[in-house]
């Protein structure tokens, strides 16, 4: 492929994981304390065993008070969620977050997050994702946060996360159970398209104004690539690239999938625009045997999540429309 201008790549991607995690709304405030009470100075040996008592039931919950954990996006707050993870911050989000963390302080979106208010909250833990390490590593060194980001770019690099997690904050039960889940979906489609032709994928991912081309190193690529599928993009180790219909007609693929961001109704208006207006689509198998999909925003994001087992599904039948036939 020519060479491409780097900047303008990048600052698509920074707009894409904008629009996918930015959100409004209020400030919410959590509430500290340890609910110990001073009993009265007349104990009696019913107040002492109740004491005691009370000093057994509340040791693991003391235990976990260590951990002050802030989670920067929606899919790592999912994360924490099913591992059972309590968190004293999360991303300020259009999305409905789990009500777990109804109580928890809203810090701002993912992209800029407020790190005084983080800062505030005295976490121990801070969580972000890789794919925003570089935008966000200095800012939060600058404040003296020691933040964490998280791989989410494919199913495989988010298990490992999953487990890591797990592992430091004595969750392995939810973890494993959660990873089980994933390879158990994974291992019954491949079950199910067993013999198959594989398909070659085309993936477009949109933003109000423009769209990139998704590789196998994105995560919607990640996707394709555990169902079989080949990505019609293999020269490339980012994960999205800006790319002409010349070339792409090119890898003439099976099936072209086109993910919203930002304002999904908008981009998929965008999108079929320009497949009418652009008359090298129609010259596109995956156009002429009418295999375009739109794929729904909740399940397929930028990185990976909790809806990675319902995307998969809904991927395989796209992929192989006779799997169950």
């Amino acid at each position: 492929m020519k060479k491409r201008s780097m900047s303008v790549i990048t600052s698509l991607i920074l707009v894409i994981l904008l629009l996918v995690g930015c959100g409004n709304g209020s400030a919410n405030t959590s509430a500290g304390g340890n609910g110990n009470s001073t009993g009265s100075a007349t104990g009696s040996v019913s107040d002492n065993s109740n004491a005691a008592d009370s000093e057994n039931s509340n040791s693991s919950s003391e235990a976990e008070e260590q951990y002050r954990i802030v989670s920067t996006t929606v899919a790592i707050t999912e994360v924490l969620n099913a591992l059972e993870l309590d968190v004293v911050g999360i991303p300020s989000t259009t999305k409905t977050l789990p009500e777990r963390y109804s109580s928890a302080t809203q810090i701002g979106n993912p992209m800029s997050p407020d790190m005084e208010l983080v800062k505030s909250l005295k976490p121990t833990h801070v969580f972000s994702v890789s794919t925003l390490e570089y935008e966000l590593e200095g800012t939060f060194k600058n404040v003296g946060i020691d933040a964490r980001f998280l791989d989410f770019t494919s199913i495989d690099d988010m298990k490992q996360e999953i487990l890591k997690l797990g592992e430091e904050f004595d969750r392995m039960p939810q973890a494993e159970a959660l990873i089980a889940s994933y390879d158990e979906k994974i291992a019954t489609i491949k079950s199910e398209v067993s013999g198959q032709q594989a398909p070659s994928v085309l993936i477009l991912m949109g933003i109000p104004g423009s769209y990139l081309v998704a590789t196998e190193n994105s995560y919607i690529g990640d996707l394709v690539k555990q169902l079989g599928g080949t990505n019609i993009v293999t020269d490339s180790k980012v994960e999205f690239v800006a790319s002409n219909t010349e070339y792409l007609h090119q890898g003439n693929p099976d099936v072209i999938l086109r993910a919203a961001h930002g304002m999904p109704d908008e981009v998929i208006q965008m999108f079929d625009e320009e497949f009418k207006k652009n008359d090298i689509w129609k010259h596109f198998s995956a156009v002429k045997n009418g295999r375009v999909y739109d794929l729904p925003e909740d399940f397929f994001g930028t990185t990976g999540n909790l809806a990675a087992d319902e995307a998969l599904e809904i991927l395989a039948d796209m992929l192989y429309p006779d799997r169950k036939g």
